[in-house]
C-alpha cells in the first residue's frame, strides 16, 4: 500500500477544485453544442461548487410554486369576483400574467439545469427562446408597473379634472406595453445584440459582456429604455402624488381652524381619502421592490458593458439575475395583503385562509367626494 507523505497529500489535494481538475474551467462543464454561444469571459473562471446548483434549483422551486400559487390566485379572484373588474384592476392582472409567464417560461428549465450538472442542456435555440420570453415577461412587468403609477397619478393628482380610466383606454395601454416588451425583446434575433448564457451557465440573458458597437449599443438602449424611462415615469408620478395629499391635507386643516371645527370630512369622505392613501401606498411599496430588485442586476450590465469584467463573476452575475425573479412573487403577496376588495373576495372564495375583511361602502370605496386632488380609488 502505497504511503502518501503530508507534502504529496497537500499537493495531490490540490489538484483537484470542487471534484475537477487543477486549471479545469467553467467552460469545460459546457455540452458541446453551447460551446460557440459562451462568451470567453467565462474560460477564466473555475466550475462553481456544485452545491451552488443545488441550491440555487431549490431556491427557485420555492420561488416558482409561491410565485404560480399567488399569481394563479390573483388571476382566479379577478376572473370570479364582478366587483373586482374595473379598468384599473386590468393592470394587476396584467401584472399577474405577466409575472406567471416569467414563472412558467423560466422557472422549469432552471429548475431542470440546476439539477442535470449545472449546465444548459436544451441547445442554442432553446437558449435564446427561454432569454427572450424572460425578456418579454421582465419588460412587461416593468411597463406595467409604469402604467399603474400613471393610473394612480390620474387618479390622484388629476382628481375631476382627469380623464377617466375606461377599459378601452386600459387596453390600449396594456397593448403599448406589451408591444413595447415585444418589440425591444426580439431585436437580438434581428442581428442587434444576441442572446447567450450567463453567470454558471445553467440560464441564458441577453449579452451585455462583449463590447463591439452592436453589442454596447443594445444594452445602452435597453438600460435608458427599460430601466431608466420607467424609473423616471414611476419617480415622477408618485412625487407628485405624495405632493398632492400633503397639499390637499395641508389646506384641510387650515380650512378647519377657520371654521373652528376638528375635520370638513364626513366618515365617508374620511375613508374615501383613506382608501386613496392606502392605494399610494402599497404601490410606492411595489415600487420600492421593484426597484431594490432590478437594479442589482442593471448594475451588473453597466459594469458588463463599461466596468471592470474581471469582477463579475458566475456566482456575482447569477445571484442578481434570480433576485429579478423574485418581483414575480412580490405583487400577488401585497396585493392580496393590502387591498380590501382582494381581501374580501379571497374571503368569499378560499374561507379557509381565515380572513376576516369587512365588505367596504361601495360608495366610499369608487369615489371621493370634495376633493380636487381625489376622485376614483377603484382598488389596484
Amino acid at each position: 500500500m502505497e504511503i502518501l507523505s503530508n507534502a504529496t497529500f497537500a499537493h495531490r489535494k490540490t489538484e483537484l477544485v470542487w471534484g475537477f481538475p487543477a486549471g479545469a474551467s467553467l467552460m469545460d462543464t459546457v455540452p458541446e453544442d453551447m460551446l460557440e454561444m459562451i462568451h470567453p469571459h467565462w474560460k477564466k473562471f473555475p466550475p462553481v461548487n456544485p452545491m451552488w446548483h443545488y441550491i440555487l434549483g431549490i431556491a427557485y422551486f420555492f420561488l416558482g410554486i409561491t410565485s404560480i400559487t399567488g399569481n394563479s390566485l390573483v388571476l382566479h379572484l379577478f376572473l370570479k369576483t364582478k366587483e373586482l373588474k374595473t379598468p384599473a384592476n386590468m393592470f394587476v392582472v396584467n401584472l399577474a400574467v405577466s409575472d406567471l409567464g416569467m414563472m412558467i417560461s423560466q422557472f422549469p428549465m432552471f429548475f431542470f439545469n440546476c439539477f442535470s450538472g449545472g449546465v444548459w442542456i436544451f441547445g442554442p435555440f432553446m437558449c435564446e427562446l427561454y432569454a427572450c420570453t424572460g425578456s418579454i415577461f421582465g419588460l412587461g412587468s416593468i411597463c406595467t408597473m409604469a402604467a399603474i403609477s400613471y393610473d394612480r397619478y390620474n387618479v390622484i393628482v388629476h382628481g375631476m379634472k382627469g380623464t377617466p380610466m375606461t377599459y378601452g383606454r386600459a387596453a390600449a395601454l396594456l397593448l403599448f406595453c406589451w408591444t413595447y416588451a415585444i418589440g425591444w425583446s426580439i431585436l437580438p434575433f434581428l442581428g442587434w445584440g444576441r442572446f447567450i448564457p450567463e453567470g454558471i451557465l445553467d440560464s441564458c440573458s441577453f449579452d451585455y459582456l462583449t463590447r463591439d458597437s452592436s453589442t454596447v449599443s443594445y444594452t445602452c438602449c435597453l438600460f435608458v429604455s427599460n430601466y431608466c424611462t420607467p424609473l423616471l415615469i414611476i419617480t415622477f408620478c408618485y412625487y407628485h402624488i405624495v405632493k398632492a395629499i400633503m397639499h390637499h391635507e395641508e389646506a384641510l386643516r387650515e380650512q378647519a381652524k377657520k371654521m373652528n371645527v376638528t375635520s370638513l370630512r364626513s366618515n365617508v369622505d374620511q375613508n374615501a381619502q383613506s382608501a386613496e392613501i392606502r392605494v399610494a401606498k402599497v404601490a410606492m411599496m411595489n415600487i420600492t421592490l421593484w426597484i431594490g430588485m432590478w437594479t442589482p442586476y442593471a448594475a451588473i450590465v453597466l459594469r458588463g458593458a463599461f466596468g471592470d469584467q474581471d469582477k463579475i463573476t458566475p456566482l456575482v452575475t447569477i445571484l442578481p439575475a434570480l433576485i429579478c425573479k423574485c418581483a414575480s412573487i412580490a405583487n400577488p403577496i401585497i396585493y392580496a395583503i393590502s387591498h380590501p376588495k382582494y381581501r374580501v373576495a379571497l374571503q368569499k372564495e378560499i374561507p379557509w385562509f381565515c380572513i376576516n375583511e369587512q365588505p367596504s361602502n361601495t360608495k366610499g370605496d369608487t369615489q371621493s367626494q370634495g376633493s380636487a386632488c381625489t376622485t376614483s380609488t377603484d382598488q389596484a
